[in-house]
């Protein structure tokens, strides 16, 4: 099997040879190329036709995000951001994936020296993704959004993981300012979820919070799961709140989709609405089972607009889906299956 080839763009010599280093000690991976600079990379990009490229996030001349928001636009291809990731890094990091980048690397530091550990793993991840344009686009916004809208008591439930962040930004802002109840496990690190969210209410009409213990769940508000050692799930039986519960990772992870997805269809049985979008793996397809088979409705992406078709397939094999649309539409359809006038 053919080597993936991987472009390291980096202002800093050192970091620059420090990247190759760590991926070239894995067999499956050739760096077959560096660059210092966007307009470096964007010649070599041409010349050596990268399977994956690192970028900095800043740089002189061009910083990272604008070149990446270039290379989505006019050549997409599977990024991987490495940043420091301070607190103001953190958004940007955010940002980044809002653009299209795969996943997001902290540079190693003295609180942080083995950061560099996983980055051969995401290279491989992001080997796999589909080299496509952004999904986002602006657009005028739907009719009910504008107050034609009325809930009608159903609860919505979201997964996503690799990818997420794209797609989230394409449902939510098709949301009305008094959506359906929603919560959304996206597999994110800590702090990383408290940037989406606000990154997230900023973007759309509904109010976008991370959730915390109690939160009552009502129409207007998105709640995200906080990344950590806890899973986000709904409780109550006749009104619903938040919870957030220790259980260790589930399907390689901590929050997991699996167990939102089981405690909507425990509690909202068929006022339940669970829906799987793009990422890799297994996790939410057995959950979003369990919500069919309590009557509720399920909705996944489809692989066409998928940056990885995994958790949406798994829960397609198992006949956990009752109906697949592309990204653009989802939120449409949420819409459409949680209105009290349709």
């Amino acid at each position: 099997m053919s080597k993936i080839k991987v472009l390291v763009v980096d202002d800093s010599p050192t970091m620059r040879q420090l990247v190759s280093r760590v991926l070239e000690n894995d067999p499956e991976i050739d760096v077959v190329g560096s660059a210092k600079s966007a307009q470096h990379a964007r010649e070599l990009i041409k010349l050596l036709a990268p399977d994956v490229m690192t970028l900095d996030v800043e740089m002189p001349e061009m910083d990272g995000l604008s070149f990446l928001e270039k290379v989505m636009r006019l050549r997409p291809m599977p990024v991987v951001m490495v940043s420091t990731l301070t607190a103001k890094g953190t958004d940007t990091a955010v940002a980044a994936l809002a653009l299209g980048a795969v996943d997001c690397v902290v540079k190693p530091s003295a609180s942080d020296p083995d950061s560099f550990d996983q980055l051969p793993a995401k290279i491989k991840i992001a080997a796999k993704v589909k080299r496509r344009a952004p999904t986002i686009q602006a657009a005028v916004r739907p009719p009910h959004v504008n107050g034609s809208y009325q809930p009608d008591g159903r609860v919505v439930g979201i997964g996503s993981s690799t990818g997420g962040v794209e797609a989230l930004i394409s449902v939510l802002t098709a949301f009305p300012a008094n959506c359906p109840p929603t919560l959304i496990t996206q597999h994110m690190p800590p702090v990383f979820t408290r940037n989406l969210a606000a990154r997230l209410d900023k973007m759309c009409a509904p109010r976008v919070v991370e959730a915390t213990v109690g939160a009552p769940l009502t129409p207007g508000t998105v709640y995200i799961a906080p990344g950590g050692d806890l899973h986000l799930e709904v409780a109550g039986r006749t009104s619903f709140a938040c919870a957030l519960k220790p259980g260790g990772l589930v399907n390689g992870h901590c929050p997991a989709v699996d167990r939102l997805f089981s405690s909507l269809a425990r509690s909202l049985g068929p006022r339940a609405v669970g829906v799987l979008l793009t990422g890799m793996g297994r996790d939410g397809a057995h959950g979003l089972l369990e919500i069919r088979e309590a009557g509720g409705r399920t909705i996944a992406q489809d692989e066409s607009t998928s940056v990885v078709y995994g958790m949406p397939k798994a829960a397609v094999e198992l006949g956990a889906v009752d109906s697949q649309h592309p990204i653009a539409r989802i939120g449409e359809v949420i819409i459409e299956a949680t209105s009290s006038r349709t």
